[in-house]
This record gives C-alpha cells, sequence and structure tokens, in this order.
C-alpha cells in the first residue's frame, strides 16, 4: 500500500485504536514555508507538525490556518456533510511532501507545497462507494493559490488537478475524528479493519457571532486508499 497522506476518515468503528508504534506526528516549530503567498502564509499557525512514517522518513509536514471561519457551530453532520458550517473552497492549511505523496485516489503527487481547501465531493456516479460522506480537501499547488480568498469551482478543481497532472483534483476524503480522541494534542490511530494510519490535528475554528476561535479536531489518514 502506498502512503496516502491528508484523507480525513472515520474512525468510530470497530478496529480503530490509539497508534503507539510505527507512524509517529510531532510538533514542528519550523515555519511554514517562505514561498508561500504573503496572505497565504499570514492566516497559517506559526507551529506546524510533522507526520513521519514506520521507518523514521518524514512523510509530510502540515501547518493549518489559524481561523477557519465557520458559519455556525459544529452540531454533527447533515446528511451526507460532515462540514456543514464550512464554505467551499475556505482554506484549511498548507502541507509539504518532502518527496513524492499519493492522494486517495492514489494518483501521484510530486514533492512540493500544496494549499489545502475544503470541498464536496459531486453527486454522481463517478463517486459511489468512494465514501460515506462528501467532504474532501483538495490539493492546489501553492504557487498558483495566492489569495486568501474562495477560488470558484471550477477554478479551485482545475487548479486541484494540476497538482495530480491529471484531469482529476487530488483529494482527500475529510471526515470526523475518533470519538475517543483526546482534543489536546496531535496524536496517531490505527484502523486495523480498513488498514490504515490516521493523524488527528487540532483545527481553528471561528464561529460567526463568537469572540474567540474554537479547536476542533479532524483526522487525517496518513496511510490507505479508497479501494479500487
Amino acid at each position: 500500500m502506498r502512503p496516502t497522506v491528508f484523507s480525513l476518515f472515520f474512525c468510530a468503528v470497530s478496529g480503530v485504536c490509539p497508534a503507539q508504534d510505527s507512524y509517529k506526528v510531532e510538533v514542528l516549530k519550523q515555519s511554514p514555508p517562505s514561498t508561500l503567498a504573503p496572505e497565504i502564509r499570514g492566516a497559517l499557525n506559526e507551529q506546524g507538525f510533522r507526520i513521519i512514517d514506520d521507518k523514521g522518513r518524514n512523510l509530510a509536514d502540515v501547518w493549518l490556518r489559524k481561523a477557519i471561519p465557520g458559519s455556525e457551530a459544529p452540531t454533527g453532520p447533515k446528511g451526507a456533510v460532515q462540514f456543514p458550517f464550512l464554505a467551499d473552497g475556505e482554506l484549511l492549511g498548507v502541507l509539504q511532501f518532502e518527496t513524492e505523496g499519493h492522494d486517495y485516489r492514489d494518483q501521484p503527487i510530486a514533492k512540493g507545497v500544496y494549499t489545502m481547501r475544503y470541498g464536496l465531493q459531486p453527486v454522481n456516479g463517478d463517486h459511489l462507494g468512494v465514501s460515506t460522506y462528501r467532504d474532501y480537501a483538495l490539493l492546489l499547488p501553492a504557487s498558483k493559490d495566492q489569495s486568501l480568498a474562495a477560488p470558484a469551482r471550477k477554478q479551485l478543481e482545475e487548479k486541484s488537478a494540476e497538482s495530480a497532472g491529471t484531469s482529476h483534483p487530488a483529494v482527500f476524503i475529510m471526515l470526523m475524528p475518533p470519538a475517543e480522541t483526546p482534543k489536546a494534542g496531535p496524536s496517531m490511530v490505527h484502523d486495523s479493519e480498513k488498514d490504515t494510519w490516521g493523524v488527528v490535528l487540532p483545527l481553528g475554528l471561528q464561529v460567526k457571532g463568537q469572540a474567540q476561535p474554537a479547536t476542533y479536531p479532524v483526522q487525517l489518514v496518513v496511510v490507505g486508499a479508497a479501494a479500487a
């Protein structure tokens, strides 16, 4: 199985447990890449997270946005959408591959820096069986994503497809974290049933009408891909 980074995946099922060995996550005191557009870089936390594989190698680095705008406080899924409070195309953060990575469709993603933006899978036959939920994150080449403002849907998908060098966007399924995962700090979990490794990271969510951002954890699968 090829390593797949940043597919958010539901783990509140049997076979999921806190991970003690193999893949690890650690706090990264290194600042976001200087090559980012000033508007993007200024919206990120200075502290990041490093995902380390089972051989001790750097799999990817992640810097999350300081405060992601939310239209309302999270209250759970609405139908097939788990994050109805997020706007289409909203910036979630930035990731950097040290070597070639792969998305949830197992498309190769070249070494480099990418922005992560929120989106919803289209409701059509091309996406049947990929996930119970429609939420996902798209990777865009950071060199071509210069503004904090959310791009239009067509532009979002076209730029994301450039990350994979194909006609399909580079996507990572985005779902809720395990119910038993603590909210403070990063952690790793292993789903033995699906044979995936995931990292749980704390997103900062700025809910409309609230004075301060709240911490909202999400899980990102660092190893695993959709069934062929």
